[in-house]
């Protein structure tokens, strides 16, 4: 019997649409070949036929990468987008400020502690003026 290997996570599967390409690879494997041509036809013009092909395969690399690059299931402009959101649109900078309950039991001791302090001298002071005043 032959035995047929199954990926176990299917969400990794694409649909192959032509040529075992996806959609998305044909639309920018196309515009690559549209545009390369596009530069080819300018730059021959310009430079020797060698270097007219280099130009044209650095204009066209573009479109290749965005065909094929995938990183953990998303696509480049995913990640860019992601990325610009994160680092850009909203910074990493978080203020945590925590509230450390002991030391506002610790300034409240401190205050009830200089009220009585203070009641305590204004009663001395009281006792003085009126053995003054007596």
């Amino acid at each position: 019997m032959a035995f047929v290997p199954v990926p176990k996570d299917l969400s990794k599967v694409k649909t192959k649409v032509a040529l075992n390409l996806t959609k998305r690879q044909l639309i920018s494997f196309s515009l690559g070949g549209v545009i390369g041509f596009l530069i080819y036809i300018n730059a021959k013009n310009l430079f020797p036929n060698d270097i007219a092909l280099l130009i044209m395969m650095a204009g066209v690399m573009p479109f290749f990468f965005l065909g094929i690059y995938e990183k953990d299931g998303l696509t480049f402009e995913k990640l860019i987008k992601y990325y610009y959101e994160s680092k850009i649109r909203n910074p990493e900078v978080r203020i945590y400020k925590n509230s450390n309950s002991y030391e506002a039991l610790v300034k409240g001791a401190d205050l009830l502690a200089t009220k009585s302090k203070a009641k305590k001298a204004n009663k001395q002071i009281a006792k003085k003026q009126s053995r003054v005043s007596a």
